[in-house]
Parts: structure tokens; C-alpha cells; sequence
């Protein structure tokens, strides 16, 4: 029997697991006991990587809907061929642009930048990621506070922080093993924000029970409290930033007295919450969706930031502004997909970046895609308007997962050709698609991950491909030949080749990682290997691998100074009225749920703890008020004229005018708005405005 390590590739903490192999079938699967991020530790997602593709409609060859709507096998060349043919003809008839596509933070690095060489290089396509659905606001807020879209800090600073406060984060579920590290830390004092009593909320030392989407505003007055208390670090703040100043005369007007009515935290606990920020040595902040999936989550995560540079609690142990990513490969797809940055960051029109990075590649500069991709929510509007009439859908579930999903569904039947590449036929997605594109799972592919901290892990495959079989990689390459690339794909045949041109690319780069290779992520010297954060670059030695950055005060601005962003808090743009007077908010559901719940169907029905059906959480004063019993099936209709049926499970761990429903279930985005934060045009999924209606037989 064999065991071969490789990493999960679900969500953003990156478990090692180690696969036992025999006859060519996976026996059993552990977690990695050593491995640096889960030390022996996986949730039940990781445990049954094995049982993908063991439900649902599996095909090995493609599908192609004929005159009738009938789908039927075709062999993979008559794929590539009609895909170039149809493709071409749309750009032909319409223009370049008027084919688009949307990829995945779950496949690996190099499929991500093969994909941007054959779309956007060659194709000269535009192209996002769901990452724009989760982690676009970090990336932006990250970029300009730092200059770049690097994250500060090593997951091991959870365990060495003296005070650790979760704002809009929920990683009880959405991260156990992350929570497992945080239960490692005896001595921390652990605050949850959020509006719910989530599973954090109960395990913490304090929860903040804040107003939907009064975030900002509490952050805006703690900073304020802060300064007029002189808790501040004068020190770090002179050498190391700037716009202090302009920020320190912005949150006046924010004060305890005058912020209740927006917060719904009165000014004692306002009061000792800044007490308890100014007594901790080691804080670190960490945020996620709650922040992120927001109108105004750019500006929100940049006074998370504001608030950690002020208090010096940055670039030590234990400290930090820390964005918990949602996928397993979001940060590969921000660095190296080729969509809103060149190959290892930098603006496409920046003359001495594309030279870098066409000299890399080994092409002419003429080759490279001359701008960033236009955003995922202009592909779809585009889409519906008539101007994009292709699109390619890679490893994702838009018509699942996008914000007000019945308009994905118009932006389908409004296309010409859409070919959608996933593990499964029968996705909300892939059942609409007019070329169905089946690939294979990560236990049978070869490439590496990026983790929430930077960290690459190798991908290795465990069992091989069944005849007819194809990755991702190897789909995207044959398109790219069908397509006419020719000698722009001599240097891209393997997935190692990739990545060693993404290597090249790097060079000089925040996320340098010229000095890793494919046999130092295998192998350390030692019987297993730990993964390697970036930067990591030409010569560098493998000594201390968990690793935060701003260690030395120097960030990636001009000026080298980490910049204090600050704007004025947005109005709700969609807030509840006497039409629709309560509010949904939404989030994960369970451990072994993740996204649209399509690989996570695979697990055994022994493990699952969740209802089949779509449900929500209804206080028990508003379910009495009502007359609303427990499992009774209601109807939900939105501020955006959607409606949807869920079962009410009563649970005092909402609020009264609250309602929280995970995302796992279609209706659940069916009813969530079109509304975008300015700057990372991401969706903000929470705080939707409805109405409760009872349903009629």
C-alpha cells in the first residue's frame, strides 16, 4: 500500500492529507499528522475527498445539446473543434469581447494561468473569478493600504495572540480547523461581532451583537475612542503610515453617545471594547464574509486595518488585519490568473511589467492582454443586454451561487454558445449548457495551491486517470491548440512548465517565489513536506516557515508606509422599510456543507447533519407573533421582487427583525440583491431587505 500526500483542495486553510493507495483505489484518508497548517487535524470535507464524483451525473466524454435539447456524447476532439469554430464565429460576428468566461478558486495555479494565456492573452477575452463573489474586497482593500494584495499573517499568530476578535466570521464552521488552532490558545480572550449568536458567538468570551451592517460605524468610533485616549501607538504610526492625520479628524464626529442608534452597542460596551484592544500586547483582528460580501466591505476591512496600524498591532506575533479567505486556491487565482493584474501582480499598462512578464513568457508584448477584465457582475449584465453571446463557465455554479440568481438564468437565455467544464452534468449550470466539458477531481490532477497565508502546497495526483479522461489543464491546452495558438503553447505543455514560467513572472514581485519548486514542496529533506509561503525567493533557505510580512514596517506603497484609508459610511441602498420590515441575512450552514453543496453531496448520508430542503432561522417571538410553527414551509419575498419557499427552524439565535438562511440552497441567492460594493464590485449578499408571506396551499 502507498501513501501520498497532496492537499485539499476545498477551502483556504489547505489540510495536507495523506491518501492511502492500493490496486490503484484510495483505501483510506487521513489528515497529514505534521503538516504545518492542520498538525493531524481535517473536517469531514477533507476526510471524503476520496467519494467525489460518486454522486451525480458523472460523464467521461462530452455533451452536446442537439437541435431536439437533447444532449449526446461527442469524442474530445469534435469538442475543441466546435468550441474554436463557435467561439470564433460569435468574436467574428460581434467582436472580441463579445465572448467571455468566469473561472474557480478551486482549481489550481497553473490551470488558473493557462486559462489567462489561451482567454485572455490569445483570445483577448474578458474573464473573472467567483473569487469575485468572496475575497475582490480584501484585495482591494489590501491593495491600497499595502500597496499590494498581500496579507499580513501566519495562521500560527491565532495561537499567539492574547486577544483575538472576529468580525463578521463564523470559523467554527467555515474554518474548523482554523478553530481548531484558536482552542489551542488557552490564554486569548476571543470577541465575536456579528449580528447573529453564530457558533463562534457561543464559544467566544463576548459577543458583540451588532446591527446588520453597522460594522463601519463601530469601527469608526472605536478608532476614535482610541485616539482621544491616547491608546494609540504614536511610535508606529510616525514611522510607518500615513493619512493619519485626515483619519484622526474623520472619526470625530464618531462617538459613543451618537453611535448607538446605528450600532446597537451602547456606550459602556463601546467603551470597554476599545479597553480591552488598548490592554492586549498580541491583537489580531480576522475577518471574513460578514465583511467582505458588503455595499461598502472595502471600506469596512480598511478601518479593520486602520484600527490594528494604530494600535501597532501588525507585523508581530499574534497581531494583524486578517482576511480568512473562503477557497482553496483564491489567493493563486488573485496572483496568477491574469484577470484584474498581470502574472504575479502589476497593472497591465505598466510598460516595465508587461516587458517582465512577456520576457518570462517568452513572448512578444503585442501578446499579452492590454487590460484588466472587466467584473464578473458586467459579464452577466452584458450577458442579459445581448453584448457577451459566449461564455465559458469553468468549475463553478453561477446559476446556483451568483447574487440574484434568476438573473444568471436570463443572462443563459440570452447567449448564443455556452460551454460549461465541471466535474458534474447535472449542476444548476451544467444542465443549461450547450457543451458540457467533463473534468476530473484534484485526486487524479498535479499543480499547487495557495493558501489563505500565502502558503503553496503541492497538489499530487493519487490515482490515475481513467482512459478518456481529462484535467483541466489538459482541456484548457487543447482548446488552446484547437483554437491556433501554436508555439504560444510550446512553453505551457505540463503543469510544471506553467509554473515555471509563473516563477519567472514573480520575480521582484511581493509574491516572489522563485526559489520554490515542485521537489521543495514534495519534499523538505524530510519524510513529508510543509508547504512554502510566499515570498519565497532565488536561494532562500527553508528555516522558519510560518512567516508574516511587515515584519519590518515597510510596506509595498511608494512611500513604503502603510496608507490610513477612510470614507464616510454609505446608506443602505436596499434597507428595510414597512413594505419589508425584516432582514436576511445568510452564511454557511454546517462543517460538512461548502458553496452550492454539489461535491460535498458525496459524503456519506451517515455524516450529513443538514436538511435536504432550504431552510431558514426565525426568532421565537417572531414566530409566535406570526403564528409560525416550527418546519412550517413559508414564503420569503426580497426587496428585489423574488420570492422563495424554507422550512422555519425557531432559534432565539437571530434577533427578533433577523432571519438567517445558509447558502447552500438555490432559493437562498434568489432572493439576495444586485447591489455592489463600489470598489471591488463585489456582491453584497447580506442584509437583504423581505417580507414573510404564509404559504397557501
Amino acid at each position: 500500500m502507498n501513501k501520498i500526500q497532496s492537499v485539499c483542495n476545498i477551502c483556504s486553510i489547505g489540510c495536507n492529507m495523506d491518501f492511502y493507495v492500493e490496486d490503484n483505489k484510495i483505501v483510506k484518508v487521513a489528515p497529514t499528522k505534521d503538516y504545518i497548517v492542520n498538525h493531524g487535524l481535517s473536517c469531514i470535507k477533507g476526510l471524503n475527498l476520496d467519494k467525489q464524483q460518486t454522486k451525480g451525473e458523472v460523464v467521461k466524454k462530452p455533451l452536446l445539446r442537439d437541435e431536439n435539447g437533447n444532449r449526446q456524447e461527442i469524442e474530445w476532439e469534435e469538442a475543441f473543434e466546435l468550441f474554436a469554430k463557435r467561439m470564433t464565429e460569435i468574436q467574428d460576428k460581434y467582436g472580441k469581447e463579445s465572448v467571455a468566461f468566469i473561472s474557480s478558486g478551486q482549481i489550481t495555479t497553473e490551470e488558473m494561468a493557462l486559462l489567462g494565456h489561451v482567454a485572455r492573452n490569445f483570445m483577448k477575452i474578458p474573464g473573472d473569478g467567483n473569487t469575485r463573489q468572496c475575497m475582490a474586497t480584501s484585495v482591494v482593500a489590501h491593495k491600497q493600504s499595502f500597496g499590494y494584495d498581500a496579507p499580513p499573517y501566519t495562521i500560527k499568530d491565532v495561537e499567539l495572540s492574547d486577544t483575538i476578535i472576529f468580525i463578521g466570521s463564523n470559523p467554527v464552521i467555515s474554518h474548523p480547523v482554523f478553530w481548531g488552532r484558536v482552542r489551542k490558545n488557552k490564554d486569548a480572550k476571543i470577541i465575536v461581532i456579528d449580528p447573529r449568536e453564530s457558533e463562534t458567538a457561543k464559544s467566544a468570551d463576548e459577543w458583540i451583537d451588532i446591527k446588520p451592517k453597522g460594522d463601519l460605524t463601530l469601527l469608526y468610533t472605536l478608532a476614535n475612542v482610541l485616539i482621544e485616549n491616547n491608546w494609540i501607538d504614536k511610535d508606529y504610526i510616525e514611522k510607518h503610515s500615513e493619512g493619519f492625520e485626515e483619519f484622526k479628524e474623520h472619526v470625530k464626529k464618531f462617538t459613543p453617545e451618537n453611535s448607538f442608534e446605528k450600532t446597537g452597542i451602547s456606550k459602556e460596551r463601546i467603551l470597554n471594547l476599545a479597553k480591552t484592544i488598548h490592554e492586549g500586547k498580541r491583537v489580531s483582528f480576522w475577518w471574513t464574509m460578514g465583511v467582505n460580501q458588503s455595499y461598502e466591505g472595502v471600506t469596512t476591512a480598511q478601518a479593520i486595518i486602520n484600527l490594528a496600524v494604530m494600535t501597532g498591532n501588525i507585523g508581530r506575533p499574534g497581531t494583524g488585519p486578517n482576511s480568512l479567505t473562503g477557497q482553496s486556491n483564491a489567493m493563486g487565482s488573485r496572483a496568477f490568473s491574469n484577470t484584474t493584474g498581470l502574472y504575479g501582480g502589476g497593472e497591465f499598462q505598466d510598460p516595465i511589467r508587461r516587458k517582465a512578464v512577456s520576457d518570462a513568457l517568452g513572448v512578444d508584448e503585442s501578446v499579452l492582454a492590454t487590460k484588466a477584465t472587466i467584473p464578473y457582475n458586467v459579464i452577466v449584465e452584458k450577458a442579459i443586454a445581448g453584448e457577451i453571446k459566449g461564455l465559458w463557465v469553468i468549475c463553478t455554479n453561477p446559476r446556483h451561487s451568483w447574487a440574484n440568481n434568476s438573473k444568471f438564468k436570463k443572462a443563459i437565455e440570452n447567449l448564443d454558445f455556452l460551454v460549461v467544464e465541471d466535474l458534474y452534468a447535472d449542476t444548476d449550470t451544467s444542465q443549461f449548457s450547450d457543451l458540457f466539458l467533463p473534468s476530473v477531481p484534484a485526486i487524479k490532477k498535479e499543480g499547487v495551491l495557495i493558501n489563505m497565508e500565502r502558503r503553496l502546497s503541492k497538489v499530487n495526483p493519487i490515482i490515475p486517470k481513467e482512459e478518456g479522461e481529462l484535467t483541466d489543464y489538459e482541456i484548457i491546452f487543447n482548446i488552446g491548440k484547437a483554437l491556433g495558438m501554436g508555439d504560444l503553447l510550446d512553453n505551457w505543455k505540463t503543469p510544471r512548465d506553467a509554473f515555471e514560467l509563473l516563477k519567472k513572472c514573480s520575480k521582484g514581485m511581493p509574491c516572489d517565489i522563485t526559489g520554490v519548486t515542485y521537489e521543495l514542496l514534495e519534499n523538505h529533506g524530510e519524510e513529508h513536506c510543509i508547504g512554502i509561503q510566499w515570498p519565497f525567493r532565488e536561494n532562500d533557505v527553508v528555516h522558519d516557515n510560518e512567516r508574516r510580512l511587515y515584519e519590518d514596517g515597510n510596506y509595498y506603497t511608494p512611500s513604503k508606509k502603510v496608507k490610513f484609508v477612510l470614507r464616510d459610511v454609505s446608506e443602505n441602498p436596499l434597507a428595510t422599510n414597512e413594505e419589508f420590515p425584516y432582514i436576511l441575512n445568510s452564511g454557511r450552514g454546517s462543517i460538512g456543507q461548502w458553496h452550492t453543496d454539489i461535491r460535498t453531496r458525496s459524503i456519506p448520508d451517515k455524516f450529513k447533519k443538514w436538511p435536504k430542503e432550504s431552510y431558514v432561522y426565525m426568532n421565537p417571538k417572531l414566530a409566535n407573533k406570526l403564528e409560525i410553527n416550527e418546519n412550517e414551509r413559508i414564503v420569503i419575498e426580497s426587496i428585489n421582487n423574488s420570492k422563495a419557499e424554507f422550512n422555519v427552524k425557531i432559534s432565539d439565535t437571530v434577533k427578533e427583525e433577523h432571519l438567517y438562511t445558509p447558502i447552500h440552497y438555490i432559493e437562498t441567492n434568489s432572493l439576495t440583491p444586485s447591489v455592489y460594493d463600489p470598489f471591488s464590485k463585489e456582491p453584497s449578499y447580506k442584509t437583504v431587505a423581505v417580507k414573510i408571506l404564509k404559504k397557501t396551499s
